[in-house]
């Protein structure tokens, strides 16, 4: 039994937030910005929330891959930016969706959130409790973000991915492998902490708080682990990196991807990108990119793709496919 990517999808808010836009709220340029993340522009939503956004994306997902919603058993959104604490957001897509027959739970790995998704559902699928899946990797960072923290502020934006997964028994086909793992000894290197711990004892109300990074340990944490997890997955596999057409990297930083780039050897015509356009997407930054790929035709059978973010936690993760 394996499992088949058999339809993608995506959404991005339509207000575009170009970097001269950012000039006006902190002290910064275009080139300051380009120049440090490949960053152009980003979407930021102004109406729709995660839940909504999660929604557009899959309805399109499931359009692509032929799919009614009564048929999907399994919803996985990973996100780390929800509506609310609860109900989860896979619910909330459910009841958008009238996917009666689905189960749905939230997974919160942050930027490698997307990749933990789709490790728990192919296992769910491996052991038989599901046939049909949808996996979304959605975030409104725009929420969480300090605008007035040059540090953060240039790098996030808001969007949403899906992809429709489903069991199958043909060879070769689907995913292959994967490998995900944590740091929790860094977790504040990365973080979004609640301003306020409020309750009755403190008298005080709690406050929602804004991400904090350390940028240079992000930087020093992505280029080492992710080629690290990159080459165990395919030695693991079997497989050379010069077997795989595209390694879909969640879109962090520019300088980032090409880093891991050459501590793989690998050219950068195999790294797709995209931050240019969107930004730092988060949960929503692989499937969206999948999805960009897939509807351009640049994805055809046969096709052995490997799929890693990094992120909050400190998490990381890679998976092998083959389209």
């Amino acid at each position: 039994m394996g499992t088949k990517i058999i339809g993608t999808g995506s959404f991005v808010p339509d207000h575009v937030v170009t970097n001269n836009h950012l000039a006006e709220l902190v002290e910064t340029s275009d080139e300051w910005i380009r120049s440090r993340t490949g960053i152009a522009q980003r979407r930021i939503s102004d109406s729709f929330g995660t839940s909504q956004m999660a929604a557009e994306a899959s309805k399109r997902a499931l359009e692509n891959a032929h799919v009614k919603p009564e048929d999907i058993d399994l919803i996985i959104a990973a996100t780390s930016t929800p509506d609310c604490c609860f109900p989860s957001a896979a619910c909330e897509v459910q009841g958008i969706l009238g996917a009666v027959n689905a189960v749905g739970m939230d997974v919160s790995a942050a930027c490698s959130g997307f990749i933990f998704a789709l490790s728990t559902v192919d296992a769910m699928i491996q052991t038989g409790m599901y046939k049909t899946a949808l996996i979304i990797g959605v975030d409104n960072l725009s929420k969480i973000v300090d605008w007035s923290d040059r540090s953060t502020c240039v790098l996030f934006g808001d969007g949403a991915g899906a992809a429709v997964v489903r069991a199958c028994d043909e060879n070769g086909q689907g995913i292959i492998g994967g490998q995900i793992g944590s740091d929790g000894k860094k977790a504040a290197v990365l973080s979004c902490w609640s301003r306020t711990m409020g309750n009755f004892l403190t008298g005080k109300k709690p406050e929602p708080g804004y991400i904090v990074m350390e940028g240079q340990e992000v930087f020093k944490f992505a280029v080492k682990k992710v080629p690290e997890c990159v080459e165990a997955l395919m030695e693991s596999m079997g497989i050379g990196m010069d077997e795989v057409k595209y390694l879909i990297l969640h879109q962090a930083n520019y300088r980032i991807c090409e880093s891991i780039a050459r501590r793989l050897r690998i050219s950068m015509d195999k790294i797709p990108m995209n931050i240019e356009k969107y930004g730092n997407t988060s949960g929503a930054s692989i499937p969206l990119l999948l999805d960009e790929l897939n509807r351009e035709g640049k994805l055809k059978k046969g096709d052995k793709l490997v799929l890693a973010g990094f992120g909050a936690g400190l998490t990381w993760g890679a998976v092998l496919v083959e389209w």
